[in-house]
């Protein structure tokens, strides 16, 4: 990512757009983009820049624009706009944002992850995961979360350690994404359009992908059966495509996000893995993602989200466990954390200086 913005300033530009260039950046280095950018403003150079974390719009921009399925709907000055004002311009309707909230009922142990470990990225891992809850894995990037989630998929194989679901005393066999998904375990990845989608493919196909022989018969599927349940989908998570025909490379990124997610709700999977699912979506699709979490959980799956964004996960989970240099240093209760003590327990293998000079550089 910083390449990518480092060949954009190449050319000393005139304008220079940025399209959600955070999205991959610690907070370190998100402090240094800015410096750049104020640079770049002193020198007479025009910014457009495109985000979904609000709170950067107030320390970088000097104008804020929203809109709104595909329409203009707000353009003032930033100064002059509250957080709270751009939410409702961008969704249309009041979001709900519940940081109290409480803990949700956990059912039974749906899945048991034992002493997992790959190289360095991942180290002696254990952790249970019950239906009814989310479980959110909080971070810094490179911490070891989404190599964690790859090893209970099956998309890497871990040097050590088992994972066992429900009761079982047998560890179960999880040696590739289709062992995985045949034993009720669905993953949305940290990149959607590299390892999740297929992008030249339609609505209706990426839906299905994993659950193929529903709507097939004799080797043949049945389009109409197809067409009929993916309409569904595209009503029930408000996904805006013009039919289940169309290209899922022509929507945007919330949509895709949503197409995503419907087909593993689909397939009915019970023990749900998602990676950054907010990542580059905007607020009214990141609603309407937290709603149907809260959906699933209710129905009794068992969710595991990772996010870098720890309002995301101190809203939407139940317990955090925080990896740190590959560990699970801690595990947080719904009402023992503070967003400090997850950052703090964030960099716990790496030093208190590290914590210093990161919670310095974001305040």
């Amino acid at each position: 990512q910083l390449i990518e913005i480092a060949r954009g300033l190449m050319g000393k530009p005139r304008l220079l757009i940025l399209d959600e260039p955070t999205a991959m950046l610690t907070a370190v280095e998100t402090a240094r983009l800015f410096e750049v950018l104020q640079a770049l403003k002193r020198q007479g150079v025009g910014v457009i820049y495109i985000s979904h974390r609000l709170a950067e719009l107030t320390v970088i921009s000097d104008r804020t624009v929203v809109l709104r399925d595909g329409q203009l709907v707000a353009d003032r000055p930033t100064a002059q706009f509250p957080e709270g004002e751009i939410v409702r311009a961008m969704v249309g309707r009041e979001p709900e944002h519940d940081l109290n909230r409480p803990r949700r009922p956990r059912g039974a142990r749906v899945l048991r992850a034992e002493g997992l470990g790959w190289g360095t990225q991942v180290r002696d891992v254990s952790f249970d995961a019950y239906a009814g809850e989310v479980l959110g894995i909080a971070g810094l990037v490179g911490s070891g979360r989404t190599e964690l989630l790859r090893l209970i998929f099956g998309a890497s194989r871990p040097d050590a350690g088992r994972i066992y679901l429900d009761e079982a005393t047998n560890p179960a066999r999880i040696d590739s994404p289709a062992a995985a998904v045949a034993l009720g375990i669905g993953m949305v990845p940290e990149d959607r359009k590299a390892q999740g989608l297929l992008l030249t493919q339609s609505l209706a196909t990426n839906i299905t992908l994993a659950d193929v022989p529903s709507i097939s018969s004799y080797g043949c599927i049945d389009r109409g059966k197809e067409a009929t349940i993916v309409d569904g989908w595209l009503r029930k998570l408000r996904i805006r495509a013009r039919d289940a025909r169309q290209s899922v490379a022509e929507l945007s990124g919330g949509n895709q996000q949503k197409v995503l997610l419907a087909r593993w709700i689909y397939n009915n999977s019970r023990v749900l893995l998602l990676d950054e699912p907010t990542r580059g979506v905007d607020v009214g699709a990141r609603a309407d993602i937290y709603a149907e979490l809260e959906t699933l959980a209710e129905a009794g799956k068992a969710l595991i989200v990772v996010s870098s964004d720890l309002h995301e996960l101190m809203l939407i989970a139940d317990r955090i466990a925080v990896m740190s240099a590959g560990r699970l240093v801690r595990i947080f209760e719904r009402g023992e954390w503070t967003e400090q003590a997850l950052l703090d327990a964030s960099f716990a293998a790496y030093g208190k200086a590290a914590t210093g000079e990161v919670t310095a550089r974001i305040s």
